[in-house]
């Protein structure tokens, strides 16, 4: 472990000093644009331009572009990025991950990138992991971007086809990861070219990169329309499985979430719907409808995995607690939630198209992200999405203690001493905050 530590710094180190020299060249630059005045400083926007489509690249004029932003980030945001904030803006660029400690400023370290890369004219997207911070980062880094005289567009999921179309042929364009997927799933289905809303998938920026990129790489982005109703079906196999004992009946492994009937479970299910063997293939529908409605009642848990509200279910996000508006469980999973909590029973829908954020993401001309916590995943990152991680130097010595990780034999010695501790700092009147939880049954 320690070789690898050491390994881990040793590169880390080459890349920052490598970094750090063109870091230098970006604040060479600081007084003579100090000296510019507001109109002077925003006229390099439309000469990088010139120069670019002139035959420059973006690395020949990335001391100038990083420059005039950073000067531009000091007048109108009254922030002005340090030496380490170049340095990860830099890594950015590169299309790599920037590592950055808590507080260190990384949605400042994006405004020079972002700002170089949207001179060319083909798009930036700022991805976002929730539409609040899309909104606020829009809004608040917009008003640099305006300074300097590029377009600033927000894709919300309430706006219209036409609205997200104004948003796409932005300069910048801030977004959800989620929406950028599903906006390319709808572009895919449409008639007409006309009817699209995105353009060239050219260069992103990920916030939280690794949640986004590695813990929800695998998660599918579904489009579905309508199929064959059978409400009825959901109905019967509801009521039998809740009569069902577990161990006895059916049995549950919660490592893989996974639940099964046994040979009792079976007999009761051929006497109760009349069969000779349930798992004739004449019966698959059947088999089916009983898969679901056993996972809805035993594996799926209400105010965790999701929430009843207004006479719907609604799914939970596993990664941020808020309830996914519009969104449904697939396989007819979501219909026999509905079953199990006696709310209407909504249509059944089949799969139009579907994409995962590792295939959508890899589709970009660029990618890059940020994150507090990329080192673990660098394996993944490089082999996946051919991007390395550079952990950026703080700007002052870190005083945060950063406490090591606590392991329990069990699950119940784990919620003991969260509940011990959870008393200890409400007797100091500490403000407590918990995300989530998962209770299944399992040691963690």
């Amino acid at each position: 472990m320690a070789n690898i530590l050491r390994k881990w710094v040793e590169n880390d180190q080459r890349e920052v000093n490598r970094i750090g020299k063109i870091a230098d060249k970006v604040m060479d630059h600081e007084e003579e644009y100090a000296a510019l005045s507001d109109e002077e400083l925003q006229a390099k926007t439309p000469a990088f331009k010139e120069r670019l489509a002139n035959g420059e690249t973006l690395d020949d004029i990335l001391p100038e572009a990083f420059a005039v932003a950073r000067e531009g980030a000091k007048r109108v945001l009254g922030l002005f990025p340090f030496r380490v904030q170049i340095i990860g803006g830099i890594t950015l660029h590169e299309g790599n991950i920037a590592e950055m400690k808590t507080g260190e400023g990384k949605t400042l370290t994006a405004t020079m990138p972002v700002y170089l890369n949207a001179l060319a004219g083909h798009g930036v997207h700022v991805v976002t992991v929730n539409e609040y911070l899309s909104s606020r980062d829009a809004t608040e880094m917009g008003e640099l971007y305006n300074w300097l005289g590029l377009s600033v567009g927000l894709n919300l999921n309430s706006k219209s086809s036409e609205e997200k179309r104004e948003a796409y042929l932005a300069d910048i364009t801030y977004s959800t990861n989620s929406e950028l997927g599903f906006d390319y799933l709808r572009d895919n289905m449409v008639v007409y070219k006309e009817q699209m809303v995105q353009r060239e998938l050219n260069y992103a920026i990920v916030d939280e990169v690794d949640s986004i990129l590695i813990d929800e790489a695998r998660t599918p982005l579904i489009i579905s329309g309508g199929a064959e109703k059978s409400t009825g079906m959901y109905i019967r196999a509801d009521r039998f499985v809740k009569q069902l004992k577990e161990e006895e009946d059916y049995k549950i492994d919660w490592p893989t979430k996974t639940i099964s009937l046994t040979e009792s479970g079976i007999r009761k299910a051929e006497e109760n719907f009349g069969l000779d063997n349930l798992y004739d293939t004449e019966n698959t529908a059947l088999t089916h409808h009983l898969d679901q409605a056993l996972r809805a009642n035993y594996i799926m848990l209400n105010d965790i995995d999701y929430m009843v509200q207004d006479g719907k279910v609604l799914i939970v996000d596993q990664f941020t607690g808020r309830a996914m508006e519009g969104r449904r469980f697939s396989d007819g999973l979501h219909q026999a939630i509905e079953a199990k909590e006696g709310v209407e029973i909504e249509d059944e829908s089949q799969t139009m198209a579907n994409i995962t954020y590792q295939n959508f993401f890899r589709m970009y001309n660029k990618l890059s992200g940020m994150t507090g916590t990329a080192k673990t995943e660098e394996e993944e990152f490089r082999e996946i999405y051919n991007m390395n991680v550079v952990s950026i130097p703080t700007n002052r010595p870190i005083a945060r203690v950063d406490a090591p990780d606590v392991l329990y034999p069990s699950l119940d010695a784990k919620f003991e001493a969260v509940a011990e501790d959870i008393r200890e700092r409400h007797e100091k009147g500490q403000p407590i905050w918990s995300g989530p939880l998962r209770l299944n049954p399992v040691n963690v």
